[in-house]
Protein backbone atom coordinates (compact mmCIF):
# COMPACT_ATOMS: atom_id res chain seq x y z
CA UNK A 1 0.00 0.00 0.00
CA UNK A 2 1.45 3.13 -1.05
CA UNK A 3 2.20 5.99 1.67
CA UNK A 4 -0.79 8.14 0.58
CA UNK A 5 -3.38 5.16 0.72
CA UNK A 6 -1.88 4.36 4.07
CA UNK A 7 -2.45 8.12 5.19
CA UNK A 8 -5.97 7.96 3.17
CA UNK A 9 -7.16 4.45 2.79
CA UNK A 10 -10.46 5.05 4.10
CA UNK A 11 -11.22 8.81 3.91
CA UNK A 12 -11.24 10.08 0.20
CA UNK A 13 -15.43 10.14 -0.75
CA UNK A 14 -16.69 13.15 -0.21
CA UNK A 15 -19.33 13.47 2.45
CA UNK A 16 -20.80 16.44 5.20
CA UNK A 17 -18.75 18.16 7.27
CA UNK A 18 -19.54 17.58 10.76
CA UNK A 19 -20.23 19.82 13.51
CA UNK A 20 -16.28 21.80 14.19
CA UNK A 21 -15.01 21.43 17.01
CA UNK A 22 -14.54 24.74 19.45
CA UNK A 23 -10.98 23.58 19.70
CA UNK A 24 -10.81 25.33 16.08
CA UNK A 25 -11.84 28.47 14.55
CA UNK A 26 -10.58 28.76 11.01
CA UNK A 27 -12.85 31.81 9.89
CA UNK A 28 -13.16 34.89 12.99
CA UNK A 29 -15.13 37.08 10.15
CA UNK A 30 -16.98 36.17 6.77
CA UNK A 31 -14.82 35.97 3.68
CA UNK A 32 -14.92 38.68 1.40
CA UNK A 33 -14.28 36.06 -1.25
CA UNK A 34 -13.35 32.67 -1.07
CA UNK A 35 -9.55 32.41 -2.28
CA UNK A 36 -8.54 30.63 -5.55
CA UNK A 37 -5.94 27.52 -4.77
CA UNK A 38 -4.25 25.74 -7.38
CA UNK A 39 -2.68 22.57 -6.76
CA UNK A 40 1.23 21.96 -8.41
CA UNK A 41 1.24 18.32 -8.55
CA UNK A 42 -2.13 15.88 -9.31
CA UNK A 43 -0.64 12.82 -7.36
CA UNK A 44 -2.35 10.49 -5.13
CA UNK A 45 -2.37 13.17 -2.36
CA UNK A 46 -4.24 16.39 -4.39
CA UNK A 47 -6.17 13.40 -6.22
CA UNK A 48 -7.67 11.67 -3.01
CA UNK A 49 -7.02 14.64 -0.15
CA UNK A 50 -6.93 18.09 -1.07
CA UNK A 51 -8.96 18.70 -3.95
CA UNK A 52 -12.29 16.91 -2.58
CA UNK A 53 -11.76 18.78 0.80
CA UNK A 54 -11.43 22.11 -1.34
CA UNK A 55 -14.81 20.94 -1.86
CA UNK A 56 -15.84 21.42 1.46
CA UNK A 57 -13.92 24.55 2.34
CA UNK A 58 -15.04 27.92 3.76
CA UNK A 59 -12.19 30.56 3.05
CA UNK A 60 -10.58 28.89 -0.38
CA UNK A 61 -11.68 27.10 -3.47
CA UNK A 62 -9.98 24.81 -6.28
CA UNK A 63 -9.40 27.53 -9.10
CA UNK A 64 -6.72 26.03 -10.68
CA UNK A 65 -4.29 22.94 -11.37
CA UNK A 66 -0.47 22.44 -12.58
CA UNK A 67 0.66 18.98 -14.09
CA UNK A 68 3.15 17.84 -16.72
CA UNK A 69 0.48 15.17 -17.93
CA UNK A 70 -2.23 16.42 -20.45
CA UNK A 71 -4.67 13.72 -19.65
CA UNK A 72 -4.79 14.80 -16.10
CA UNK A 73 -5.28 18.08 -16.75
CA UNK A 74 -7.84 16.95 -18.92
CA UNK A 75 -9.44 14.83 -16.56
CA UNK A 76 -9.63 17.31 -13.89
CA UNK A 77 -10.24 19.89 -15.65
CA UNK A 78 -13.82 17.82 -16.95
CA UNK A 79 -14.57 16.83 -12.87
CA UNK A 80 -13.55 20.03 -11.13
CA UNK A 81 -14.90 22.97 -14.22
CA UNK A 82 -11.06 24.36 -14.11
CA UNK A 83 -10.95 26.31 -16.87
CA UNK A 84 -8.13 26.17 -19.28
CA UNK A 85 -6.42 29.61 -18.65
CA UNK A 86 -6.22 27.88 -14.87
CA UNK A 87 -4.26 24.94 -16.28
CA UNK A 88 -0.71 25.27 -16.78
CA UNK A 89 2.47 22.82 -17.21
CA UNK A 90 6.06 23.14 -15.63
CA UNK A 91 7.42 25.02 -18.35
CA UNK A 92 4.58 28.04 -18.51
CA UNK A 93 4.26 28.13 -14.76
CA UNK A 94 5.41 31.79 -14.28
CA UNK A 95 2.44 32.79 -16.32
CA UNK A 96 0.39 32.08 -13.25
CA UNK A 97 1.70 35.59 -11.78
CA UNK A 98 -0.91 36.97 -14.27
CA UNK A 99 -4.09 34.95 -13.29
CA UNK A 100 -6.35 36.77 -10.65
CA UNK A 101 -7.92 34.13 -10.04
CA UNK A 102 -5.44 32.18 -8.05
CA UNK A 103 -4.65 33.31 -5.40
CA UNK A 104 -2.63 30.30 -3.54
CA UNK A 105 -0.21 28.03 -4.96
CA UNK A 106 0.01 24.62 -2.75
CA UNK A 107 3.06 22.44 -3.69
CA UNK A 108 2.54 18.83 -3.70
CA UNK A 109 5.67 17.67 -5.35
CA UNK A 110 8.65 15.20 -4.48
CA UNK A 111 10.46 16.91 -1.76
CA UNK A 112 13.72 17.65 -3.52
CA UNK A 113 11.20 20.44 -5.76
CA UNK A 114 9.51 21.99 -2.62
CA UNK A 115 11.94 24.79 -3.03
CA UNK A 116 12.06 25.55 -5.92
CA UNK A 117 8.34 25.73 -6.68
CA UNK A 118 7.67 27.21 -3.81
CA UNK A 119 10.24 29.93 -4.46
CA UNK A 120 8.94 30.43 -7.71
CA UNK A 121 5.36 30.94 -6.92
CA UNK A 122 6.53 33.42 -4.69
CA UNK A 123 8.31 35.49 -7.07
CA UNK A 124 4.98 34.63 -9.05
CA UNK A 125 2.92 37.03 -6.02
CA UNK A 126 1.23 33.84 -5.02
CA UNK A 127 0.71 32.55 -1.16
CA UNK A 128 1.92 29.28 -0.98
CA UNK A 129 0.94 26.18 0.95
CA UNK A 130 4.34 23.61 1.04
CA UNK A 131 3.71 19.91 1.41
CA UNK A 132 5.75 18.58 3.64
CA UNK A 133 8.53 18.10 4.69
CA UNK A 134 8.77 21.65 3.81
CA UNK A 135 12.39 20.78 2.29
CA UNK A 136 15.26 18.38 1.84
CA UNK A 137 17.56 20.70 4.04
CA UNK A 138 17.29 23.49 6.21
CA UNK A 139 19.28 25.49 3.94
CA UNK A 140 16.43 25.57 1.87
CA UNK A 141 14.22 26.45 4.15
CA UNK A 142 15.33 29.84 4.74
CA UNK A 143 15.20 30.41 1.19
CA UNK A 144 11.84 29.49 1.03
CA UNK A 145 11.15 31.54 3.94
CA UNK A 146 13.21 34.27 2.42
CA UNK A 147 11.89 34.22 -0.50
CA UNK A 148 8.25 34.41 0.33
CA UNK A 149 9.44 37.56 2.72
CA UNK A 150 11.01 39.35 -0.25
CA UNK A 151 7.72 38.96 -1.99
CA UNK A 152 5.45 39.92 0.45
CA UNK A 153 3.60 36.56 0.43
CA UNK A 154 2.85 34.05 3.32
CA UNK A 155 4.14 31.05 3.81
CA UNK A 156 2.69 28.04 5.24
CA UNK A 157 3.36 23.89 5.35
CA UNK A 158 0.78 21.20 4.96
CA UNK A 159 0.70 20.42 9.08
CA UNK A 160 -3.31 19.10 8.26
CA UNK A 161 -2.83 17.67 12.25
CA UNK A 162 -1.84 21.28 13.89
CA UNK A 163 -6.21 22.03 13.47
CA UNK A 164 -7.21 18.23 13.95
CA UNK A 165 -9.26 18.77 17.31
CA UNK A 166 -7.78 15.01 18.87
CA UNK A 167 -4.02 16.74 18.71
CA UNK A 168 -5.23 20.07 19.82
CA UNK A 169 -6.67 18.05 22.80
CA UNK A 170 -3.43 16.39 23.71
CA UNK A 171 -1.51 19.78 23.27
CA UNK A 172 -3.91 21.01 25.79
CA UNK A 173 -3.21 18.13 28.27
CA UNK A 174 0.34 18.42 27.88
CA UNK A 175 1.33 22.03 28.08
CA UNK A 176 -1.12 22.87 30.84
CA UNK A 177 0.05 19.83 32.30
CA UNK A 178 -3.68 18.58 33.38
CA UNK A 179 -2.45 15.24 34.43
CA UNK A 180 0.94 16.84 35.79
CA UNK A 181 4.17 17.16 33.83
CA UNK A 182 4.65 15.24 31.08
CA UNK A 183 7.71 12.79 31.93
CA UNK A 184 8.21 10.12 28.93
CA UNK A 185 6.58 10.13 25.35
CA UNK A 186 6.28 7.03 22.83
CA UNK A 187 5.28 8.99 18.72
CA UNK A 188 5.69 6.77 16.05
CA UNK A 189 4.39 6.04 12.20
CA UNK A 190 5.24 3.04 10.09
CA UNK A 191 3.89 1.01 7.06
CA UNK A 192 5.12 -1.07 4.71
CA UNK A 193 6.97 0.08 1.68
CA UNK A 194 9.04 -2.34 -0.60
CA UNK A 195 9.02 -0.59 -4.20
CA UNK A 196 12.19 0.53 -4.98
CA UNK A 197 10.90 2.44 -8.11
CA UNK A 198 8.74 4.69 -5.53
CA UNK A 199 10.62 8.04 -5.64
CA UNK A 200 10.22 8.50 -1.67
CA UNK A 201 13.01 5.73 -1.74
CA UNK A 202 15.12 7.66 -3.87
CA UNK A 203 17.44 9.72 -1.92
CA UNK A 204 18.21 12.60 -4.50
CA UNK A 205 14.49 12.79 -4.65
CA UNK A 206 13.03 11.63 -1.24
CA UNK A 207 16.08 13.60 0.68
CA UNK A 208 16.28 10.51 3.47
CA UNK A 209 13.78 7.65 3.88
CA UNK A 210 11.12 7.16 6.37
CA UNK A 211 12.84 10.15 8.93
CA UNK A 212 12.04 12.57 5.85
CA UNK A 213 8.76 11.33 5.21
CA UNK A 214 7.12 10.31 8.42
CA UNK A 215 9.54 11.95 10.64
CA UNK A 216 7.57 14.96 10.80
CA UNK A 217 4.59 13.45 12.36
CA UNK A 218 6.64 11.37 15.00
CA UNK A 219 8.88 14.77 15.90
CA UNK A 220 5.71 16.82 16.26
CA UNK A 221 3.81 14.63 18.01
CA UNK A 222 6.60 15.14 21.42
CA UNK A 223 7.58 18.14 20.33
CA UNK A 224 3.78 19.70 20.19
CA UNK A 225 2.34 17.97 23.16
CA UNK A 226 4.71 19.56 25.79
CA UNK A 227 5.23 22.78 24.00
CA UNK A 228 8.88 22.34 24.03
CA UNK A 229 11.93 21.49 21.09
CA UNK A 230 14.59 18.96 22.58
CA UNK A 231 17.79 20.18 22.80
CA UNK A 232 19.34 16.90 21.91
CA UNK A 233 19.12 13.69 19.82
CA UNK A 234 20.61 10.16 19.60
CA UNK A 235 19.49 7.53 16.91
CA UNK A 236 19.84 4.45 15.71
CA UNK A 237 19.17 3.18 11.80
CA UNK A 238 18.33 0.13 10.14
CA UNK A 239 18.45 -1.62 6.55
CA UNK A 240 17.74 -5.22 6.38
CA UNK A 241 16.53 -5.29 2.70
CA UNK A 242 19.82 -3.79 0.69
CA UNK A 243 18.30 -4.15 -2.57
CA UNK A 244 14.85 -2.13 -1.81
CA UNK A 245 16.74 0.51 0.21
CA UNK A 246 19.61 2.25 -1.22
CA UNK A 247 21.39 4.29 0.81
CA UNK A 248 18.50 5.51 3.10
CA UNK A 249 17.37 3.85 6.70
CA UNK A 250 14.15 1.79 5.94
CA UNK A 251 13.76 1.94 9.86
CA UNK A 252 14.93 4.89 12.02
CA UNK A 253 14.61 4.92 16.25
CA UNK A 254 15.42 7.99 17.89
CA UNK A 255 15.47 9.73 21.14
CA UNK A 256 14.95 13.15 22.12
CA UNK A 257 15.49 15.34 24.77
CA UNK A 258 13.21 18.02 25.93
CA UNK A 259 14.70 21.64 28.42
CA UNK A 260 11.94 20.74 30.60
CA UNK A 261 13.37 16.94 31.69
CA UNK A 262 10.86 14.98 29.45
CA UNK A 263 12.27 12.26 26.86
CA UNK A 264 10.84 10.57 23.83
CA UNK A 265 11.27 7.59 21.93
CA UNK A 266 10.35 7.30 18.54
CA UNK A 267 9.95 5.42 15.33
CA UNK A 268 9.79 5.84 11.92
CA UNK A 269 9.37 2.68 9.27
CA UNK A 270 9.08 1.91 5.52
CA UNK A 271 8.74 -2.35 6.70
CA UNK A 272 5.74 -2.00 8.89
CA UNK A 273 2.26 -0.59 10.78
CA UNK A 274 2.48 1.75 14.06
CA UNK A 275 1.06 4.53 14.35
CA UNK A 276 0.80 6.05 17.92
CA UNK A 277 1.50 8.74 20.29
CA UNK A 278 1.24 8.33 23.90
CA UNK A 279 2.53 10.93 26.85
CA UNK A 280 2.88 9.73 30.63
CA UNK A 281 3.17 11.90 34.23
CA UNK A 282 4.07 9.26 35.88
CA UNK A 283 0.61 6.82 36.64
CA UNK A 284 -1.44 9.19 34.83
CA UNK A 285 -1.28 9.05 30.74
CA UNK A 286 -2.74 10.06 27.45
CA UNK A 287 -3.10 9.29 24.13
CA UNK A 288 -3.83 8.50 20.25
CA UNK A 289 -3.86 4.93 18.71
CA UNK A 290 -3.54 5.50 15.53
CA UNK A 291 -2.75 9.32 16.15
CA UNK A 292 -1.68 10.59 12.72
CA UNK A 293 -3.31 9.01 9.72
CA UNK A 294 -5.68 11.14 7.36
CA UNK A 295 -8.78 9.24 8.23
CA UNK A 296 -9.61 9.56 12.01
CA UNK A 297 -7.77 9.62 15.13
CA UNK A 298 -8.66 7.72 18.29
CA UNK A 299 -7.97 8.77 21.93
CA UNK A 300 -7.85 7.71 25.25
CA UNK A 301 -6.41 8.50 28.30
CA UNK A 302 -6.30 7.21 32.15
CA UNK A 303 -9.25 9.52 32.65
CA UNK A 304 -11.31 8.23 30.01
CA UNK A 305 -11.59 8.25 26.29
CA UNK A 306 -10.39 11.73 24.04
CA UNK A 307 -13.52 11.73 21.54
CA UNK A 308 -14.35 14.89 19.26
CA UNK A 309 -16.40 14.46 15.85
CA UNK A 310 -13.91 14.96 13.00
CA UNK A 311 -14.26 15.91 9.12
CA UNK A 312 -14.32 13.90 6.11
CA UNK A 313 -11.03 16.03 5.34
CA UNK A 314 -8.89 17.06 7.45
CA UNK A 315 -7.17 19.33 5.23
CA UNK A 316 -10.69 21.53 5.80
CA UNK A 317 -9.57 23.39 8.20
CA UNK A 318 -5.92 23.17 7.57
CA UNK A 319 -6.44 25.39 4.21
CA UNK A 320 -9.42 27.47 5.48
CA UNK A 321 -6.73 28.69 8.54
CA UNK A 322 -4.33 29.72 5.70
CA UNK A 323 -6.52 31.58 4.01
CA UNK A 324 -8.02 33.34 7.09
CA UNK A 325 -4.39 34.05 8.14
CA UNK A 326 -4.41 35.66 4.80
CA UNK A 327 -7.59 38.00 5.35
CA UNK A 328 -6.36 39.09 8.63
CA UNK A 329 -3.03 39.40 7.81
CA UNK A 330 -1.61 37.15 10.67
CA UNK A 331 1.20 34.51 10.77
CA UNK A 332 0.31 31.27 9.60
CA UNK A 333 -0.15 28.76 12.37
CA UNK A 334 2.00 26.22 10.12
CA UNK A 335 4.19 28.60 9.64
CA UNK A 336 7.56 28.27 7.42
CA UNK A 337 9.23 28.55 10.76
CA UNK A 338 7.67 25.58 12.02
CA UNK A 339 8.56 23.63 9.09
CA UNK A 340 12.43 24.47 8.96
CA UNK A 341 12.51 23.88 12.53
CA UNK A 342 11.46 19.66 11.93
CA UNK A 343 14.47 20.01 9.51
CA UNK A 344 16.87 21.50 11.78
CA UNK A 345 15.76 18.28 13.87
CA UNK A 346 15.68 15.79 11.18
CA UNK A 347 19.07 16.91 10.03
CA UNK A 348 20.43 16.27 13.85
CA UNK A 349 18.41 12.89 13.95
CA UNK A 350 20.43 11.74 10.34
CA UNK A 351 23.63 13.15 11.91
CA UNK A 352 23.38 11.24 15.19
CA UNK A 353 22.37 7.61 13.37
CA UNK A 354 25.24 7.95 10.80
CA UNK A 355 27.46 8.38 13.74
CA UNK A 356 26.72 7.01 16.83
CA UNK A 357 26.78 9.96 18.81
CA UNK A 358 24.55 12.06 20.80
CA UNK A 359 23.97 15.56 18.72
CA UNK A 360 22.59 18.91 20.47
CA UNK A 361 20.68 21.46 18.84
CA UNK A 362 21.01 25.12 19.44
CA UNK A 363 18.34 27.13 19.10
CA UNK A 364 18.74 30.89 18.63
CA UNK A 365 16.85 32.71 21.64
Amino acid sequence: MKRRQFLSHAGYSAGLLLASSPLVSTASTSPPRKLGVALVGLGNYSTRQLAPALQHTTNCRLAGIVTGTAAKAESWAKQYDIPAKNIYNYENFEQIKYNTDIDIVYVVLPNSMHAEYTIRAAQAGKHVICEKPMAITVDECQRMIDACREAGVKLSVGYRLYFEPHHLEVRRLGTEKVYGAVKMMETSLGFSMADPTVWRLNKKLGGGGAIMDLGVYAIQGARRVIGEDPVAVTAQGYVRDKTIFKDIYETMMFQMEFPGGAISNSTTTYTSYVDRLYATTGYRWFGLQPAFNATGTTGDSSEGKISFPTPDFQQIRQMDAFAQSIFDNTEPRASGEEGMKDLRIIEAIKNAANTGKRVEIEWQS
